[in-house]
């Protein structure tokens, strides 16, 4: 039998039919005329090579294959009508979902950690799997199996949806003793030693050299290398966290964004001072496939961080 050219709704008539055991009844329950449903009945009885309902002592009693098909006919419209309801609306409260995002160490502490912290504390259900970087690719985004990408990307695929979480400024971080905070200009910024941070996209991060122009070290360097300049960096690293810790030394520089300076700064006694030229401000954006555009959790979490996101100061 070819179900293209089955009528479904047979199955719900024969379903009434066999409860009602009369075609009156049964078309009165379904608001049809009784000549459509004796029609409907004759077609069924076609379908299934069997009379269904024969009468019998005044009423019409359903056949040993009627009571067959029975339970058969009930499963099958339970299963249509869930599929065919709307999605119940996402609520955290009593969700047990696990949300898996990736960022680096610079977002996961600034904006990922404190959302988490709010969420935990309403949401006993909800669970997180904070990824970095290079735990994620493209084919991981595009299938769905990480619900969220925030970072700073060179390059967005087309196909993905994206929306903008913030933009921040980059300021110098040192510590007390660092003779820049003596003279701050370009000409000190220069004579000093400097941390190189950077994490952008996913994937693997290439090698890089004490180099700018075609090296592409980040936008901290492009701006230099507009002013024909170029730092003395002494420590590459990918981890905006560990800046805090080298920035122990007196004689090292670390330009980071602004709200990861000032999570460090609160934290220890490192001071924050202004850069001595203009560098465009980073754009932070979270991605997502969209094979969960539309799903209700995911569209609960991506509201929830953003309105997150515009409550944490870069000031």
């Amino acid at each position: 039998m070819n179900i293209r050219h089955v009528d479904l709704n047979l199955l719900v008539y024969l379903n009434v039919l066999i409860d009602e055991q009369s075609v009156s009844k049964a078309a009165n329950k379904l608001a049809l005329t009784q000549p459509a449903m004796s029609n409907a009945l004759k077609r069924l009885r076609d379908l299934f090579d069997d009379p269904l309902l024969v009468r019998a002592a005044g009423t019409m009693t359903p056949t040993a294959k009627a009571l067959s098909l029975k339970p058969e006919i009930e499963s099958l419209l339970k299963m249509a009508e869930e599929i065919t309801q709307p999605s119940e609306v996402f609520d955290p409260s009593t969700a047990n979902i696990t949300f898996r995002i990736m960022a680096n160490d610079y977002l996961e502490s600034t904006l990922i950690a404190p959302f988490i912290t709010q969420q935990l504390a309403k949401n006993p259900g909800l669970n997180f799997d904070i990824l970095s970087p290079s735990d994620v690719n493209l084919q991981d985004m595009e299938k769905g199996t990480i619900d969220l990408a925030i970072n700073r990307f060179n390059g967005l695929p087309r196909s993905f949806h994206q929306a903008s979480v913030w933009r921040d400024n980059y300021c110098c971080l040192t510590h007390p003793d660092n003779p820049y905070l003596q003279q701050q200009n370009l000409e000190g910024y220069l004579a000093q030693e400097h941390i190189w941070v950077n994490r952008a996209g996913w994937g693997v991060e290439a090698a890089v050299t004490n180099k700018s122009g075609s090296q592409k070290l980040g936008w901290v360097d492009e701006a230099l290398w507009q002013l024909e300049q170029t730092r003395n960096i002494r420590v590459f690293t990918r981890h905006y966290m560990v800046a805090s810790l080298l920035c122990q030394s007196p004689k090292l520089i670390a330009t980071l964004p602004r709200r990861q300076a000032m999570l460090l700064a609160k934290h220890t006694d490192l001071v924050i001072s202004p850069v001595p030229f203009q560098i465009v401000p980073i754009e932070v954006k979270m991605l997502w496939s969209p094979l969960l555009h539309h799903a209700n959790p995911h569209q609960w979490l991506r509201r929830e961080l953003l309105a997150f996101a515009s409550t944490v100061a870069d000031r």
